[in-house]
Formats: structure tokens, sequence, C-alpha cells
């Protein structure tokens, strides 16, 4: 425990002034009984005899004035506080087809939407990134704290392109990993699963896509190297399985929700799917993220604790008094 007005301890000397003209009370009164006694007008009994609840509510009134006089000094203790940490990338599908308007106003909103849902629920203690990714992929915002950074980054996203879902998954664990990895195409397929990055503990990949990939790699291979890093993919379907069509360079081309596809990445990972349109199965993404426990120490200010202490025992020091001598003190 430290003291932010160490001085105000000063107030504690009149504590011992107190005890002393309290022990001086009671000789004084002890020579009066007995010189009572000696002339017969009181019980020689009473004069000697000292009762102990005599001096507990004047021992309550010392102690809440010790109490208070700690309190004055404004006491801070350090708690141990459990807090939620980890990494978390929100990884965008920012390809074409996320300009389609089967879910209101676009995909591209409501993948929005759902994404400043999830930080808005997030404590500081966890870290957010953002990647971006149509035919390639781009880490858009590092693992940030500040929440303003991340949702100023969601705001900046805008559509075009094709969809590499692999890509986006590849980038995400690079970001997480906070390092240079390389994809080597040869080492995927059946075997990606043995393909060694890291592990990476406390991390998840919050996946934000129609599912439609158009592009290298398998995103299912890279599925399974993100399942042997330890980082879950919590998928999350944007857009409708009846679908519709869009305008691409003069071209109509049909475009729809590909559950199957977001449903398998999210079970080789150990992660969850859900529907953007979804709302209180979204609300559940956040509990479904298994972030890692972390105590850390926080000083507070514990000086009310001490004043309501000290407050209670002049109280009952009063109310003892009051019940057996029917005086206050």
């Amino acid at each position: 425990m430290s003291l932010g007005s160490p001085w105000m301890l000063l107030a504690l000397a009149v504590v011992p002034c107190l005890v002393t003209a309290y022990w001086w009370m009671l000789r004084r009164r002890e020579k009066r009984m007995a010189r009572l006694a000696s002339e017969g007008l009181v019980p020689t009994a009473a004069a000697g005899r000292v009762r102990w609840r005599r001096h507990v509510p004047f021992a309550l009134f010392v102690l809440a004035l010790v109490l208070l006089g700690i309190g004055l000094a404004r006491p801070t203790v350090s708690f141990a506080v459990p807090e939620r940490t980890g990494t978390v990338i929100l990884a965008f599908d920012v390809s074409n087809s996320m300009r389609a308007r089967d879910l209101e106003p676009t995909r591209m909103v409501a993948a929005k939407k759902a994404a400043l849902a999830f930080v808005e629920k997030q404590p500081r203690t966890i870290r957010i990134g953002v990647v971006a990714f149509g035919d390639s992929a781009v880490t858009v915002l590092k693992p940030s704290s500040v929440k303003e950074e991340v949702v100023a980054a969601i705001e900046r996203l805008s559509p075009g392109g094709g969809t590499s879902l692999g890509q986006g998954l590849f980038a995400s664990l690079r970001t997480i990993a906070g390092k240079p990895l390389t994809i080597d195409e040869s080492a995927l397929g059946s075997d990606a699963g043995k393909v060694d990055i890291g592990f990476f503990g406390s991390s998840a990949i919050v996946l934000l896509s129609d599912g439609e990939n158009t592009s290298r790699p398998d995103p299912l291979s890279i599925a399974k190297v993100a399942s042997t890093a330890g980082v879950p993919v919590h998928a999350i379907g944007i857009g409708t399985k009846q679908g519709t069509t869009i305008q691409v360079d003069g071209f109509e081309v049909a475009t729809a929700l590909d559950e199957e596809l977001l449903k398998e990445i999210a079970n080789v990972t150990d992660g969850t799917y859900n529907q953007a349109a979804d709302a209180p199965a979204l609300a559940k993404v956040y509990d479904s993220i298994d972030l890692k426990f972390e105590t850390t120490r926080k000083p507070r200010e514990v000086t009310a604790l001490f004043a309501a202490a000290g407050g209670l025992l002049i109280a009952l020091g009063a109310g003892l008094s009051m019940l057996w001598f029917g005086r206050v003190l």
C-alpha cells in the first residue's frame, strides 16, 4: 500500500493524546471512588471494580480515528485484476461481389456494421488488426488496442477485384505472427496441417466474406495451417444463398453466399460460423473466441473504504455506549 498524502498521517498524533487523556480520567475517577469508599459513601467493592464494557466504545472510537487518519493520507492499494488479452484479426473480403445488394444496403456495408459491433464489445486489452483481401491481401492496420484506429481502418475499406480467401487467411496469420511468412504451395494440400509457422495461442481471425473463392491458394489448406498454429477462424457469412447479380466491367455477374466453404474453414480451425444478418448469433462470436486471461495489478485509491470503516466503527461505538450506559461516551 502506498500513500498519496503521507504528511496527513500527522493527524494521527491526536490518538496518543486522547488515550493519555482517557487514562488520566480513569485514574482520576478511581481516586475519587476510593475516597468516597473510605468515607463510607459507596461500597468498597464498587470502587475497585473495572468493567470491560466501559472501555469498548472508547476503543472503537480510537480505532475509527486511526482509520480516518489513514484515509486522509489517500492510501492506494494494487489489486490483481483478471483481463482478457490477445489478438484478433478482422479479415475483410473487399472483392467486387461485396457490392451486391442482397443485404441492405450492400454486403460491404453489412460486413462493416458487423465488424464495428464486434469491435465495440472488445475490452481495450485486446489488440485488433484489419486485413483486406481481394485478388491479393494487405494488412490495413496492425494489431492495435486503440479502438478509434480500428474503426477508422474499417470505414476506409472499399470493394474491388476478385476473391482469394487463402490470401486473406494467410495475410491474417502473417499479421498475427508479426513477421514475414511465405506460402510454399507445394507443402500445402494433404500435408498443410504439418506446415509449422509457430504457435499463436490467444489469437483468432474473424473472417467476413461471402465465401466465393476465385483465386489460389486453397483456403482449406491455409485453414489447416491456421489450425496447426492454434488460430481459430470465426467466419461470418455476408450475403444470401439466393444471391443476386452485379455489374462488373459491363458484364452482369451472379453472386451468392457460399456457406459450405465458410463452414468448412471454421470447422477445420475449431472456429464458428454465423451469418451477418443473424444479430443474436453474431453477439455470441465474442464469447466463442477463446482468448487468455492475464492478471494485471492496477492501483486504486481506497480512501472511501477507510472513511466508511471509520464511520461504521464510530456508529457502533456510540450505539453500544447508548445501549449499555445511556450516553454516547
